[in-house]
């Protein structure tokens, strides 16, 4: 397909397709570790909710299932009450029953949407790379208007994992478009540096929307994240809360808290998901093991290259790619549960009460709940990435992408009160198709 290639940012691109096959535990991705919040027990019949006007309260007992909290209730709640009513969580029977049977059949029987994609190869201002797939065609049939919509899936995932592709072909049925954001080195994004990504690691994610926004400078942009990518994704907006140019979020199975995370990373049969998710790691480093050759320092390659948990690969490579002293150092600091109270835009943060990976004794609750931009609603199951429930289960899309969708087009069309969306008003090139069209 001819194409002309035009970007604010130094970019490449990919001349020949590229075919993207999913581990069946990408989907599981993120696994982190979480740190000092209390737990909090997660009643199946009652709802925390907050100061909702009394005409209010009908509606919110609509769905007693789940815990609702939040300094933004009162502001976003409303507007979700008649989704949360129509989708109430109801757990598919059988496969809602335990955490790891819904984890594990979401994991690999849960369809995956067919999506032409056309990909985009940025190169970052440290000479790394990550890939940006768009879907294609959407330059020629979306106005340059569109709200766009950045996704961010979990650790070692990719736009060919089905969690990503459900919410891709959702947001795109709304007239949204859409672009995954591809890590370093994970589904199948080139890795030109020795340095791979990190939960600490903002840069790539400044830089990413840094660059759709110069593209698309009269859309408002918008960001969901999954899992690591949820962290990262709140890390950035804390860090980045009087200059990010995003209108609102959504954080999905957040570990927030790495340490604890790290925690019940170990603990029973979580250590399958542990040797899974460290050998998806070990294959992307074998990749690209060359650029580590002769690497000196603190490196430990053999560790890395041989990992049977994450946190081997993180402490022979991760933790000294991006300065810290130690693995535990690493999780410490990189914890999203430390930078949601400064995030300056609509958050809504959607959790399990039974995720294996993200434990729900993890979340910043009191920060969520003094923040007025936040929102959070814990479901009583749902296992990591999984909630099979709804009217798409069991193999269909996960219960929680209507519920998301519901909310960024509330935002878009202003409908929040007292929470005011950004958008940007420069004017850039317009944009034109990449170099190549492929199936993924």
């Amino acid at each position: 397909m001819a194409t002309t290639s035009v970007s604010p940012l130094s970019t490449f691109r990919h001349r020949s397709p590229i075919i993207s096959t999913p581990n069946p535990f990408l989907s599981l991705s993120p696994i982190i570790k979480t740190s000092k919040i209390s737990a909090v027990h997660v009643s199946t019949t009652t709802t925390t909710t907050t100061t909702m006007p009394s005409s209010d309260l009908p509606e919110a007992q609509a769905h007693p299932s789940l815990e609702i909290i939040g300094g933004a209730s009162e502001s976003i709640l409303p507007v979700l009450n008649a989704t949360l009513t129509r989708n109430r969580y109801n757990p598919f029977p059988f496969f809602g029953w335990n955490r790891h049977v819904e984890t594990i059949y979401a994991s690999f029987f849960r369809t995956r949407p067919d999506v032409r994609l056309r990909r985009e190869c940025l190169r970052t201002k440290d000479n790394g790379s990550v890939a940006l797939d768009w879907v294609s065609g959407d330059d020629r049939q979306l106005p340059p208007d569109s709200p766009l919509l950045i996704l961010l899936p979990g650790l070692t995932g990719g736009s060919g994992d089905s969690y990503v592709r459900h919410m891709l072909v959702r947001a795109r049925s709304k007239g949204w478009r859409v672009v995954v954001f591809n890590s370093r080195g994970c589904g199948d994004s080139p890795v030109t540096t020795p340095q791979f990504y990190s939960a600490s690691f903002i840069g790539d994610m400044h830089e990413v929307v840094e660059h759709v926004s110069s593209r698309y400078p009269k859309a408002n942009l918008y960001a969901v994240g999954w899992s690591l990518g949820a962290n990262i994704l709140v890390r950035y907006l804390g860090q980045e809360s009087h200059s990010s140019p995003l209108s609102g979020a959504v954080s999905l199975c957040n570990p927030f808290n790495l340490v604890i995370a790290d925690e019940d990373f170990h603990k029973g049969f979580n250590n399958v998901y542990d040797k899974a998710l460290a050998k998806s790691l070990c294959n992307i480093f074998k990749n690209h093991a060359l650029l580590f050759e002769d690497i000196g320092g603190e490196y430990n390659i053999p560790l890395a290259a041989n990992a049977k948990s994450v946190r081997d690969f993180d402490q022979g490579l991760t933790r000294v790619s991006f300065g810290f002293k130690s693995v535990d150092d690493y999780y410490s600091n990189s914890s999203s549960s430390d930078t949601i109270m400064h995030v300056r835009i609509p958050l809504l943060c959607i959790q399990a009460a039974n995720d294996p990976i993200a434990p729900s004794r993890g979340i910043p609750r009191e920060d969520i709940k003094e923040n007025p931009n936040c929102l959070l609603i814990v479901t009583p199951k749902g296992g990591h990435l999984g909630w099979v429930a709804g009217v798409d289960a069991p193999r269909g899309a996960p219960w929680t992408d209507p519920v998301v969708m519901d909310y960024l087009e509330h935002l878009e069309r202003g409908a929040l009160k007292g929470i005011t969306s950004c958008s940007n008003t420069v004017e850039v090139e317009q944009c034109t198709e990449g170099s190549y069209s492929l199936k993924v």
